[in-house]
């Protein structure tokens, strides 16, 4: 597609102002900018007044920074909602069931709809979970799916977050800030809540307690500490869903159960939301050097003590190899052709595909297999040579680390800028309650948006930054 082919959220492709945004431009073109420029220095002190910042890696030490917000909603109107509701819904089900047979019967293998080697040889595979029922049947318990727009209904799922998605606490906060900064805005508009999450979340884990609880379930938070990129969220949504927030060294294993230690001894947890990844979960079945999680507790999750969310071993759901065969995945265990599209996808182990992104490396982009944040990954268009040639030697070396996929046009959306709107591109990450009483997707989730003229990189650790996701009543 070029430039002028790119779907514009608020003004589409022939320059008419569609409809979610009516009322939006309405109230902007009233407004002064230069009360909107204050409006936005405002949301950026209250961005660092609340402490809402995140670490960025790779340099000589973690560096803390406050994560760019910008003022101008993203819009979604009922009917797209729904649609993309369906398709999530459907997408989460089939994950779950995915993930319960890979440890149990292997179905989908046996019927040659996966290769073999794919879960096996696959370092997020988890052999201890073979066998384990997880209370409920629950394995994601929740759930970030990644999706990116091209056109008025075509929406494709760039990658499925079903290990620990983060950055929900960055849609709550985003949320709360327009609602204070503009409350006359969501006067004029009708737009559905987001601000149920914590206690939607807190029901939804209780809901997946052990089997056999003769009280209410107690939930706390597992976080690595204070260092974590993400600690500002661990600590929030603990306090939001008024639960203790825990270390690895506040928990230990007590006549076969899980506690926690307070001031009055230890108390029981029963359900365990942990933000640590599954090789630190537990020294005595995992990495035996980690300080992070807490002896035995496999032990006691395999005996059906404790759930833990999201389960171990979901990791090799949002494998980006996996993902590649999610179509296939969908239909094997819903019977359904995918309402969701998945990006094409070269695996890079084929040979066959290796050779075509090879020959092809300016034109594509290419992931490491279990990379995130927007790290390890090569933009063919917007890389320099000496990069490619850099990364064409990588994926030489080991090609099955890789997957390659095409440049979407992604949807535009506007911000704020000095010149008033500026169209910038986004994707978005609705989040995702899965318990056995059924699957909760909030309205809307986090938008993502590149805040530079052209970038396709939204991930904040590479200097995207984030605004309220509006999805609007019927």
């Amino acid at each position: 597609m070029s430039e002028t082919e790119i779907f514009d959220e608020m003004w589409g492709q022939d320059n008419n102002l569609r409809d979610p945004y009516q009322g939006f431009n309405t109230w902007f073109s009233e407004e002064d900018p230069a009360r909107l420029r204050a409006k936005q220095r405002e949301a950026e002190e209250l961005f660092r007044l609340t402490g809402i910042t995140f670490n960025v890696y790779g340099r000589a030490e973690a560096e803390e920074r406050l994560i760019p917000f910008d003022i101008i909603p993203r819009i979604i109107s009922a009917n797209e909602w729904a649609k993309l509701s369906r398709g999530i819904e459907q997408r989460v089900r089939a994950i779950n069931a995915f993930l319960y047979d890979i440890y149990h019967r292997q179905e989908i293998v046996k019927a040659g709809r996966i290769p073999e080697e794919m879960i096996s040889r696959n370092a997020a595979f988890l052999p201890h979970m073979i066998g384990v029922e997880p209370p409920g049947g629950v394995y994601t318990h929740i759930v970030g799916i990644d999706l990116v727009r091209t056109g008025p209904g075509e929406f494709y799922v760039l990658e499925d977050n079903a290990r620990t998605p983060s950055g929900v606490s960055y849609m709550l906060e985003n949320r709360e800030t327009m609602l204070q900064m503009f409350p006359e805005l969501f006067s004029r508009n009708r737009v559905l809540p987001v601000q149920d999450y914590p206690r939607d979340l807190h029901r939804s884990l209780t809901q997946c307690a052990p089997a056999g609880l003769d009280r209410a379930p107690v939930v706390a938070v597992l976080t690595p500490g204070i260092y974590n990129s993400a600690y500002f969220e661990h600590a929030f949504l603990a306090d939001q869903m008024g639960v203790e927030l825990v270390e690895g060294h506040d928990l230990q294993v007590v006549d076969g159960h899980v506690a926690m230690r307070t001031t009055r001894g230890y108390t029981p947890v029963d359900v365990l939301y942990r933000r640590v990844d599954d090789e630190y979960l537990d020294p005595l079945n995992f990495n035996p050097d980690s300080a992070l999680g807490v002896p035995g507790i496999m032990d006691v999750y395999r005996a059906g003590n404790i759930t833990i969310a999201n389960a171990p071993g979901t990791g090799i759901a949002d494998d980006k190899a996996i993902y590649s065969y999610m179509p296939e995945i969908v239909e094997f265990y819903t019977g359904e052709r995918p309402l969701l599209k998945n990006v094409p996808t070269w695996r890079c182990s084929d040979p066959d595909d290796l050779a075509h992104v090879l020959d092809n490396l300016d034109e594509l982009v290419v992931k490491e297999v279990h990379g995130s944040g927007g790290y390890g990954m090569l933009i063919g268009p917007t890389a320099t040579r000496k990069d490619i040639a850099a990364f064409r030697k990588k994926l030489q070396a080991r090609p099955s680390n890789y997957i390659a996929q095409p440049t979407l046009s992604l949807s535009t959306v506007p911000i704020f800028s000095k010149q008033g709107l500026a169209p910038r591109h986004v994707d978005l990450r609705p989040y995702v309650l899965v318990s056995p009483e059924g699957i909760k997707i909030t309205p809307g989730g986090l938008t993502r948006v590149a805040l530079k003229k052209g970038s396709l990189v939204v991930n904040s650790s590479q200097g995207g930054g984030t605004k309220d996701t509006w999805v609007l009543e019927d």
